[in-house]
């Protein structure tokens, strides 16, 4: 035995020298950036004050500051699964492959930070059309019809659903009409990412309206869902991609591509969480229970959203935060420039993305008198 751990040792440096040597192969690959969200929270990590507050990831919690596990998916075991962003990178490699009209996808500006990477990593190329006002911390609308009216025809336009993150802003019914109109007049693809059903309204079908609507006006749509954030399924990273065709053959041909192009991602995915979402989707009473708590999930963020504004008032802040209240689901774009995003981390260990955007679910009645105080004191 001690004959063998010596040799052991003593073959170590070679075996060194030969993975250096091995390494050499890709020594041209460099550090990649840090994601700016996972870095806020690494940062959040180490922290030591008792009073930090983590306002970058966007996953809900409850009153507490706690994960949420909802009680009708409490009853089931659960497992791994893809979710929204694998749902999105399935649709950009399928466009990529049978769209052949455009390879240029518009973003709305901002949007979130994934899509850019998602789009063009699968060979499509970013554009952009306006959305958000800075100066009014809302809908940019005039300038987002006058974007998309000079598209190129057969392009393919990515629209958030519903509670559009990083902003929290939402066309109303009647802009997403006037959209409607206008993406079908330049008759565009749509791609539509629905990440957070239920957290705009409180309302699944509502905060589905758009959708339903783009496809009444037999408009052509494709849609990445994510049950990750309503179901409270982070873990199981259960999604969904689908394709609207015109009839089942089509159907049965798209469906054998996108196995296809599945095929050499993930080849199959996990089970658990799928069956999960299947069966409180299709069990009368647990759908009725989830119904219950998205809107309980969505009330919680819309009360955090007016307590926040009721204390800065309180604080004696003389700034608009209207905004706050107007904008909706779990993101809010506060307005913060970075050197106050930069106060706030170092001085109050409250920690968001430098753009300003926090996610609300972060907020809880016990720590948003302290987020009140601490934003007053930069925004002073």
């Amino acid at each position: 035995m001690a004959l063998l751990h010596t040799r052991r040792l003593l073959a170590a440096p070679r075996l060194a020298a030969a993975a250096a040597r091995a390494s050499s192969w890709w020594s041209h690959v460099e550090m990649g950036p840090p994601d700016p969200i996972l870095g806020v929270t690494e940062a959040f990590k180490r922290d030591t004050n008792s009073k930090k507050m983590n306002l970058g990831v966007g996953a809900y919690r409850d009153d507490n500051g706690k994960p949420y596990v909802l009680n009708c998916v409490r009853k089931y075991v659960t497992v791994q699964g893809i979710s929204g962003t694998g749902s999105l990178r399935i649709g950009a490699n399928f466009l990529q492959r049978f769209f052949k009209s455009s390879r240029d996808v518009y973003l709305p500006k901002p949007s979130w930070g994934n899509h850019t990477p998602i789009f063009r990593d699968a060979g499509m190329q970013l554009q952009a059309y306006r959305y958000y006002d800075p100066k009014t911390c809302s809908l940019d609308f005039s300038g987002a019809m006058d974007d998309i009216s000079k598209i190129p025809e057969k392009s393919i336009i990515l629209l958030h659903a519903c509670a559009h993150n990083p902003t929290g802003v939402d066309p109303r019914q009647e802009q997403w009409k006037e959209l409607a109109a206008m993406v079908k007049k330049r008759n565009l693809l749509v791609y539509f990412d629905m990440a957070y059903q239920g957290f705009a309204s409180g309302d699944i079908n509502r905060d589905a309206w758009a959708v339903r609507y783009f496809i009444e006006q037999g408009i052509n749509v494709v849609l990445s869902q994510s049950y990750a954030k309503n179901m409270g399924l982070y873990g199981e990273r259960a999604g969904a991609f689908t394709v609207i065709c015109s009839d089942a053959e089509e159907a049965k041909r798209v469906e054998s591509q996108l196995k296809i192009l599945i095929r050499p991602m993930y080849s199959n995915p996990p089970l658990n969480g799928a069956r999960i979402a299947s069966i409180i989707l299709n069990t009368p009473d647990l759908r009725k229970e989830w119904l219950v708590e998205v809107k309980g999930m969505a009330d919680r963020i819309i009360s955090m959203r007016t307590q926040l504004v009721s204390n800065l008032k309180k604080e004696g802040s003389s700034h608009n935060w209207q905004h706050i209240t107007d904008q909706i689901g779990m993101f809010c774009f506060t307005g913060l420039k970075p050197e106050q995003v930069e106060r706030l981390i170092k001085e109050f260990s409250i920690y968001m993305t430098k753009d300003g955007r926090i996610s609300v679910a972060g907020v809880t009645s016990g720590n948003v008198g302290y987020l009140a105080h601490a934003i007053h004191q930069v925004t002073k």
